[in-house]
Parts: structure tokens; sequence; C-alpha cells
């Protein structure tokens, strides 16, 4: 398994993977949403996202997106995973871990003072690898 940046010829496996992920959390994205996100992945501009994948020789079997932003704290960006999933069929194989390492090492390469994400309360079995990688925050989200 390895994991490296998206490339176009991804796209098929890419979209059935960020489908599993949107399903995950019941959320539903609109198409143009989704092509828009392909072209930022593929594009790599500043402002765009980072697309990262598990890839087994046959198919990718997860993913990673990774945004960085400036900071009003730094000088130096943050780091945020937006997204990150593994397929059902590929969990408890170390992947995510994989990809999380992935992650801190584009944002080490960057110069991110630090990486963040977030999940749902309920989501116990993410939550027990994102214990041992990093430590969780007192801060509370809110939204409008």
């Amino acid at each position: 398994m390895k994991i490296r940046h998206v490339t176009a010829r991804d796209e098929q496996h890419w979209r059935h993977l960020f489908k599993g992920y949107n399903a995950f959390y019941q959320a539903s994205v609109p198409e143009d949403v989704v092509a828009d996100l392909w072209r930022r992945l593929l594009r790599g501009g500043p402002g765009d996202h980072v697309g990262l994948v598990a890839d087994d020789g046959e198919r990718l079997v997860g993913l990673a997106h990774v945004l960085f932003h400036a900071s009003s704290w730094s000088i130096a960006q943050d780091c945020y995973l937006e997204d990150l999933y593994v397929d059902p069929s590929a969990r408890k194989a170390g992947i995510g871990r994989a990809l999380i390492e992935a992650v801190y090492a584009e944002a080490d390469a960057r110069g991110a003072r630090r990486t963040y994400w977030m999940t749902q309360e309920t989501n116990t079995a993410a939550r027990r690898l994102y214990d041992q990688v990093a430590r969780k925050s007192d801060f509370v989200q809110y939204r409008r």
C-alpha cells in the first residue's frame, strides 16, 4: 500500500471513496461541488485542497483532503485535515494512520504550525486512532 498525491487517472476510484465518505456522514454533496473539489485537488494552487490517497496497487482504498490556511496567531500556516476516509473493506490495516502520517509529513514540509481536524463524537472507531496520533482539544465547534 502506497500513500501518494491524487492524479487525474484516479477520478473514478476517488469518486467512489468520496461518495462512501459522504454516505458515512449521511451527507449529500451536489455534483457541481464534487466536480469543483476534484478540479481543485488536481490544480493544487494556493488555497486549493491537497489530495492524498492510499493505493493498494489495484485500487484506491483511502483518501485525505487537506487545506493549508493562514492563521491570525502565527506567520506559519495551519493544516486542516478536512476529510479522511478508508474503504470499509480495507479498515483495521493501518491505512488511516498512514494517511494521517502522510498529512503530518505534508504539513511539516510546508512548515505548518499545527495540523487539526474534527470528527463526530460518536465516531468511536476513528477516535481510537486519533487518540493515539494527536491530542484532543478543549474547543467546541459552533456553526451557523
